[in-house]
């Protein structure tokens, strides 16, 4: 891992429930539950801000010490959001050793522009801001960096310089940006069409109202 293994204190919970979940998120603490190594789950909470901070500086493995001296190395395998989506509501961690191989998805930092991104009607289109890949815990990255001005429209896996011992799970052809050119409307297609229009026979309305004019004045006979 790029930086040390951050510690998190936990607190063990007692009192389960959908009540006791929300009296907990409303004073700064999230629930989260410790799964693995052949023992039943344990719940426990976690600092609301800790464990955001954590998670969006691209941790994935964290040591969760509950005051017995003997923390856990664990890794986070699922995140539950509420109904929007914008909240996070509930942890998940797996306990985990440092050697263990695992599968992951690591965040992507994108930086520089591909050189056809500057032609005119080019669009950078991002389509995977983070990938997934196989290593053992103590690889595990918190970022790895995309430098699309290596490249002239089309950024692949295969681009990717990955850390040593890591790999990624999908092909390297799979694209990670690329750029699309927007094509302008063509304004003589519609100038044609006006020409068309305007060189149509036009529509003879005096005879149309002739015959009308005919035709009442049999009705009158």
């Amino acid at each position: 891992m790029s930086n040390e293994t951050p510690q998190i204190k936990i607190e063990l919970r007692e009192k389960l429930g959908t009540r006791y979940a929300q009296r907990l998120r409303k004073s700064g603490r999230l629930p989260a539950s410790i799964y693995g190594s052949g023992s039943d789950p344990v719940s426990v909470s976690v600092d609301e801000k800790e464990i955001i901070t954590h998670l969006t500086h691209g941790n994935h493995v964290m040591e969760l010490d509950n005051g017995d001296g003997n923390p856990a190395t664990v890794l986070v395998k699922d995140l539950q959001f509420g109904y929007l989506g914008d909240n996070l509501i509930h942890v998940d961690f797996a306990r985990v050793n440092l050697t263990q191989v695992v599968t992951v998805n690591a965040k992507l930092n994108i930086i520089g522009q591909p050189v056809q991104s500057s032609a005119p009607g080019a669009m950078l289109e991002i389509i995977r801001p983070e990938i997934e890949i196989e290593c053992m815990v103590k690889d595990i990255p918190g970022m790895i960096t995309a430098d699309l001005s290596t490249v002239e429209e089309v950024f692949t896996i295969g681009d990717l310089e990955l850390p040593d011992g890591v790999k990624a799970t999908l092909d390297e052809a799979r694209h990670i940006a690329h750029i699309t050119i927007i094509q302008e409307e063509i304004e003589d297609t519609d100038d044609s069409e006006v020409a068309e229009d305007e060189t149509a026979a036009p529509e003879v309305i005096g005879d149309d109202a002739a015959e009308t004019d005919s035709s009442s004045e049999g009705d009158s006979e």
